[in-house]
């Protein structure tokens, strides 16, 4: 028997997925057509076909996400259908996506996450498209073809997302990479690197404790997670973000980092439409949190802390 110890793997994928106003549409489609995926999985472009990554490369393939993204740089607007099918090769019925020139940048997309660990062999060449459904009768594809030969729409893609298979074959995005350039801030001293996404990273969630809120601001050096704030871009109070949490890794304290999340949060609310700020959590009377955020020129306000955004 090996004596070696086998390295838990996870499922991924990577994929664009279709925005909210859509997808209820498209979804739309996929139930008219009994897709059996229907509710396990959300309406997409696949980049990276389902691939077994161990446990211990995910930051690996997190790395790799994000350098592709960074690349993009802008969203990808991109025309979905009309309504096609892989046969005679595959009873597949998809939407299939065009758009001239953000279709080649969605090529070089795909190609730059395509690397290891999340590359994997190909059964067929890749052909971006969002399915419908999958083993569909031929005599009803035929129909399909004809009743949606008009379907037509645009989608705006700002991000690319990892994608991981759980319980009964649903599969959850479990974080995402914006199509930005991330922020660098303390050049010429100890350089951070700030990125914003709609979910936690993986990697900050160790130092957030599970926390799930609306968008994430994660602070890296040399690659290496060393701070991450949480917040929302709404409140209680309408026009008001809220500073959920805000932790810096032991060993990186009392470095400035704390005060570029904070900032970078409070940036974030006010782009998103909010007037105020407040600290969530303890009262404002005690705690850590609540000295160094006064110090930031936070006040105290009903038993919170708050600050005024503009």
């Amino acid at each position: 028997m090996c004596p070696c110890r086998r390295v838990p793997t996870a499922r991924v994928s990577v994929a664009l997925l279709v925005p909210d106003r859509l997808a209820g549409e498209v979804d739309g489609l996929r139930r008219a057509l009994d897709d059996g995926a229907l509710g396990r999985i959300r309406p997409h472009i696949t980049l990276v076909p389902p691939v077994n990554v161990p446990e211990d490369r995910l930051a690996e393939a997190l790395a790799v996400l994000r350098s592709a993204a960074a690349a993009v740089t802008q969203p990808l607007r991109l025309a979905l259908g009309p309504v096609a099918t892989f046969l005679p090769v595959n009873p597949v019925v998809y939407l299939q996506v065009g758009d001239g020139g953000a279709v080649e940048r969605l090529r070089a997309l795909r190609d730059a996450v395509f690397s290891e660990p999340l590359a994997r062999p190909l059964t067929w060449p890749w052909v971006p498209h969002v399915t419908l459904a999958g083993e569909v009768e031929p005599a009803r594809i035929d129909a399909a073809l004809l009743a949606l030969s008009g379907y037509r729409a645009i989608a705006r893609f700002d991000r690319v997302d990892l994608l991981r298979e759980g319980p009964g074959r649903v599969w959850e995005p479990v974080a995402d990479a914006a199509f930005d350039v991330p922020a660098v801030v303390g050049r010429g001293g100890l350089p951070l690197e700030l990125t914003v996404s709609d979910r936690l990273d993986p990697e900050a969630a160790a130092l957030v404790l599970g926390a799930g809120r609306p968008f994430a601001v994660t602070a890296r050096r040399d690659g290496q997670v060393v701070g991450s704030a949480v917040g929302t871009a709404g409140g209680t109070e309408a026009g008001e973000g809220v500073l959920w949490s805000i932790v810096v890794g032991e060993e990186q304290r009392r470095q400035g980092i704390g005060s570029h999340l904070v900032a970078a949060v409070v940036s974030l609310a006010a782009d998103r439409g909010c007037t105020s700020i407040v600290a969530a959590g303890a009262p404002a009377s005690v705690g850590e949190l609540a000295g160094f955020l006064r110090r930031l020129g936070w006040v105290d306000d009903a038993g919170r802390l708050r600050r005024l955004l503009g």
